[in-house]
């Protein structure tokens, strides 16, 4: 069967905390979920027993705990027994199981949420852990320096310049290119505006069923194509300055349709990651990329993704877009990518 011709769910919800540097709350996140579920339950006028399926993503590595996402169901309560389960990886892919188990006719509404406390101990460490364990990993890379060997290869191959990395940031910020190129590196060749910062935060969206979608909102999301891919983790056996499996996952989930979405919500923490983006995508001049600043405005681990879900479906629900694309990655240098295509709810 192809997506097409799966029965039409929709986002619904979005909500997020603050992407700030440091916040004061513990690794569970509980302190920054308890708001984003109350002003969604406040929003589409339900309680959490509306809610038929839970899902979760974090990171115990990032938390410094072990099962840390059960801790954070402390935000949701104990009383009535809730449908849950969790993943550990950014929230765009927990968002991805509730829509696979609606699909599955089990529910009819379901909440993702994410949720990563960087402040908490050294990030880029945290994150080393994720590469090759034997050849990557004991070097302890630091991801800004990953990431300044791939911005390299793209300067080095002429696939883009830094130009053409500080116009991204410029975009985002509203500074002067000339003025952000005058900067210095921070790690060759990257400037401070080419780094997303770390951030402290959590999200959360809610799907559901079309008819419960029109009941809960006036103009849904409507998912129209889905998929994921990953690309190997050798880094030596990729071309750095692509990523092949941005490309499939866009051909899967657009699937032969219209690539002039209004709006691109790209999960880029750094700006020459945009550009590898834009071109995987093959996206038109026409299409609005991050108006919500994307990543650049703060890297929050584990809820990035769902946030580019999230206030791509939001620019759907607010009616400032007909049609939409959201992009999730994980892993270093782009190594796993999501993307997901939304339409208005009156196609």
């Amino acid at each position: 069967m192809s997506q097409s011709e799966l029965p039409r769910i929709a986002i619904v919800g979005f909500a997020h905390s603050r992407n700030v540097a440091a916040t004061t709350g513990t690794t569970n996140g509980v302190e920054m979920l308890i708001p984003c579920f109350s002003r969604l339950y406040s929003q589409l006028g339900i309680t959490r027993s509306d809610i038929d399926f839970w899902c979760s993503g974090s990171s115990d590595y990032l938390a410094g705990r072990a099962f840390s996402f059960i801790s954070a169901i402390d935000a949701i309560g104990a009383v009535p027994p809730i449908n849950e389960s969790h993943v550990e990886m950014d929230g765009a892919w927990a968002l991805y199981e509730a829509w696979i188990k609606i699909l599955t006719g089990e529910v009819d509404v379901a909440l993702a949420y994410g949720f990563g406390k960087a402040s908490a101990g050294n990030a880029d460490a945290t994150l080393a852990l994720q590469t090759d364990p034997y050849t990557v990993a004991p070097l302890l890379p630091d991801a800004r320096a990953l990431a300044g060997l791939q911005a390299r290869a793209g300067l080095d191959s002429g696939a883009w310049t830094e130009r053409d990395m500080a116009a991204v940031a410029a975009r985002t910020t509203g500074d002067d290119v000339d003025a952000l190129l005058a900067s210095g590196y921070v790690a060759d060749p990257l400037r401070a505006h080419d780094i997303a910062p770390y951030a402290d935060a959590a999200a959360a969206v809610v799907l559901a069923t079309e008819e419960r979608a029109r009941e809960l909102t006036a103009n849904p999301a409507f998912i129209t194509g889905w998929d994921h891919r990953i690309d190997t983790p050798n880094f030596g056996a990729r071309d750095l300055t692509d990523s092949p499996s941005t490309r499939l996952a866009g051909d899967a989930a657009f699937a032969g349709r219209s690539r002039a979405v209004d709006v691109a919500e790209l999960h880029a923490p750094y700006t020459h990651q945009e550009l590898i983006l834009r071109g995987a995508l093959d996206l038109p001049d026409s299409t609005v990329i991050n108006p919500s600043g994307g990543a650049l405005v703060g890297n929050a681990l584990f809820s990035g993704g769902l946030q580019r879900i999230g206030y791509a479906a939001h620019a759907i629900l607010s009616g400032r877009a007909n049609t939409a694309l959201a992009h999730a990655t994980a892993g270093p240098l782009l190594q796993q990518n999501m993307v997901v295509t939304l339409e208005g709810g009156e196609n």
